[in-house]
């Protein structure tokens, strides 16, 4: 059986959109084996698709069918720590889960780039994909076909606080409230600011961040869908955040914080708890650098995966 932890990934970065994303300390489990039919269980009491629908069993067994390898089907169990429809890849971590899995099973035919490329085409954008299959910062251009992508290592003891909101948002829904056409200052002031939000997270210039968040391509408009965003963005602001973000197409907010900053999540939780949002959750997460790999049982493993 193919044992796999695979991270969550905040993608977009703020002014990054559909080109930046971040692998993050939060993860799913898949234990993977191939046999006669369906058969797939929750380990942790996470209700998912039982039957073929499943996003896992369904991108394995597109894998095996691009392939050309005879497919009768495969045991699946999942633990889902990462919500879903939260903009923090789960669905990506889906589609990783079925690839990596279904390629280690058949005696990995396709290579990373093949790899990479396939988990794009199926999601239909690099940002989360990337990022949850390589792990660290990845910076990728889809061409819609093959994903153009650098991977780059992070080595920092920032925090990222995930301020996780109790409803979900369907990417379908916070794509549908984009403008179709945006002027050609917004191009430019989202350009720069997507380079700078790289530049300064690999070389410690972490006072610029709160500039490289800012967006003017889709965070204003899927802020109306986050009730309270605005407010959160600036508490997190006043008790010391580099950055504060949409994480992918919402609702989670992500802000970047120092080491140092001990009791920022406390304040943040001080602080929902005063607006009467008792079912949001604060987490703590750090940047993952390995991405997807083997793993034995429901490990916490950080780095290297050695269980």
């Amino acid at each position: 059986m193919i044992n796999l932890r695979i991270p969550a990934t905040s993608a977009n970065l703020g002014a990054g959109f559909d080109a930046l994303g971040l692998a993050l300390s939060y993860y799913n489990y898949v234990n993977m084996e191939e046999s006669d039919g369906c058969h797939i269980r929750s380990l942790d009491g996470t209700e998912i698709p039982s039957d073929e629908s499943n996003l896992i069993y369904h991108t394995a067994k597109t894998v095996y069918d691009i392939c050309g390898k005879p497919f009768k089907g495969l045991t699946i169990e999942q633990t889902n720590n990462i919500p879903m429809a939260r903009g923090l890849g789960s669905s990506s971590a889906c589609i990783i889960a079925g690839l990596v899995g279904a390629n280690k099973l058949m005696g990995e035919p396709l290579s990373l780039d093949e790899t990479v490329d396939l988990s794009a085409q199926i999601e239909g954008h690099p940002d989360n994909t990337a990022p949850a299959l390589l792990g660290g910062i990845v910076t990728a251009v889809f061409d819609g076909k093959s994903v153009h992508w650098v991977k780059q290592e992070v080595f920092t003891t920032l925090k990222f606080i995930a301020v996780i909101p109790d409803f979900e948002l369907k990417t379908e829904k916070a794509r549908a409230c984009l403008p179709k056409e945006i002027a050609h200052s917004d191009a430019v002031y989202n350009l720069s600011r997507a380079a700078l939000f790289s530049a300064s997270l690999l070389t410690g210039k972490y006072e610029n961040l709160r500039t490289a968040v800012h967006d003017r391509l889709h965070q204003p408009y899927r802020m109306e869908l986050i009730p309270h965003a605005r407010d959160i963005f600036d508490i997190a602001y006043t008790n010391g955040a580099y950055g504060a973000y949409i994480s992918g197409a919402g609702p989670t907010l992500m802000t970047i914080v120092d080491s140092e900053n001990k009791f920022f999540g406390g304040k943040m939780r001080f602080a929902l708890d005063n607006m009467g949002l008792t079912g949001w959750e604060v987490k703590e997460l750090h940047i993952d650098n390995q991405g997807t790999c083997e793993c034995h049982g429901t490990c916490e493993c950080h780095g290297t995966c050695e269980c």
